[in-house]
């Protein structure tokens, strides 16, 4: 447990730089230096390229964007980006842009904008291979941003030319690292698809708001083919079945309704005799897991709570309680289309053990099919 608080604590803390005040400026340049040698270290570790994004504010107003990238090298490279300029150019801040992103059924131009700002100021700096890692630390608002989705001025996304992956932080993901080496690794996978809803309700959470997931059902038999496992399904998903085999899973894939209740979301089970079908967060972090990967196919699972410094909810509960990695979804997305790029993730996964690679591939071969980014790029990878 004392590995997980180490974690929990690292994730509550989140960066040597968040979202910084003007006057914290000199302060976090100094932060940077510090920490200079365990950033270049990290890089090393991961045998990646890492971004990290801190957004200067005045009067809570956005002024300025400092992006540092660590190359596997150990070579650091800062790049600003002013934001002044930037909204009295566009009238639109930073934020906005993202919101407006989230929200546009066709959120082309305003992906296009973003890359100006995020990728085109260290495009040259990030690796020539595809297959080379990209390690994005975001700050606040970026969180909700789907970076795989950016595309240059010739219209080709970020993805394509890169792995992408995301962490909290770099201090979280040195001891990720860590931890992982420590780990005895497990065959066992955990997948549940479609869990009957909850009989009664819990806190905000009523089972009468939420609905079935036919397509999440499928998936899960599909992958669980492709796993060599048997899939818990409908009213075999309940609860205390999934507590019963989370702890010795390798893989963990909870294809589920959730609702979100305060801070966090809340994941829906099947009810037992010895359960109320809702999975928290607070149960989820004191848990002891094994899994390489946890992947949350719900609404809007990597969200939840935006504090200045972070995220908080189910991502970071799997992280605390052993997950090397989660993928999450950044909004709510199409049953059957999500089903089809998450058996071409397994299909790939299960040959790589890549999660990164894995679901870049995915992305890839859905987006032929299903051009518009809404259908193909919802989906985050979280750690290592």
């Amino acid at each position: 447990m004392k590995g997980a608080q180490n974690i929990l604590k690292t994730l509550i803390s989140i960066s040597a730089i968040s979202i910084l005040s003007l006057s914290s400026i000199s302060s976090s340049s100094i932060a940077i230096q510090s920490n200079k040698s365990l950033y270049k270290q990290v890089a090393q570790q991961q045998n990646a390229t890492l971004v990290e994004y801190s957004i200067i504010t005045n009067n809570s107003q956005e002024t300025a964007l400092y992006i540092w990238v660590i190359k596997p090298t150990g070579k650091v490279i800062f790049r600003q980006v002013d934001l002044n300029a930037w909204r009295q150019k566009e009238n639109s801040s930073l934020t906005d842009l993202i919101t407006k992103a989230r929200h546009e059924t066709d959120s082309t131009q305003t992906l296009k904008k973003l890359y100006q700002i995020l990728i085109q100021p260290i495009a040259n700096t990030l690796p020539q291979k595809a297959e080379e890692r990209v390690i994005i630390v975001p700050q606040g608002a970026l969180f909700r941003l789907p970076f795989a989705a950016l595309p240059d001025s010739n219209g080709k996304y970020l993805i394509e030319k890169h792995t992408i992956s995301t962490t909290p932080s770099i201090e979280a993901l040195d001891l990720l690292y860590k931890r992982k080496t420590r780990k005895q690794k497990t065959s066992e996978s955990l997948i549940v698809g479609n869990a009957t809803l909850p009989k009664t309700s819990f806190k905000s959470c009523n089972p009468t708001n939420l609905s079935p997931l036919p397509g999440a059902e499928q998936e899960a038999e599909h992958i669980a083919v492709i796993l060599k496992t048997q899939a818990l399904t409908r009213d075999k998903a309940t609860e205390t079945a999934v507590l019963a085999r989370i702890s010795k899973a390798g893989i963990i894939h909870l294809a589920t309704s959730s609702c979100k209740n305060d801070d966090s979301s809340i994941i829906s089970l099947a009810t037992s005799n010895q359960d109320d079908g809702w999975l928290t967060a607070e149960e989820i972090q004191k848990l002891q897991i094994q899994a390489d990967l946890v992947v949350l196919n719900s609404y809007d699972t990597a969200l939840e709570k935006m504090t200045a410094d972070g995220i908080v909810g189910l991502s970071r509960a799997f992280l605390t309680a052993g997950a090397n990695s989660v993928i999450t979804s950044l909004w709510d997305v199409d049953d059957a289309t999500t089903a089809s790029l998450m058996i071409s993730f397994y299909e790939n996964y299960s040959k790589s053990h890549r999660g990164a690679g894995a679901l870049r591939q995915a992305m890839l071969k859905t987006m032929k099919k299903y051009p518009n980014p809404r259908y193909w790029a919802a989906f985050t990878l979280i750690g290592t």
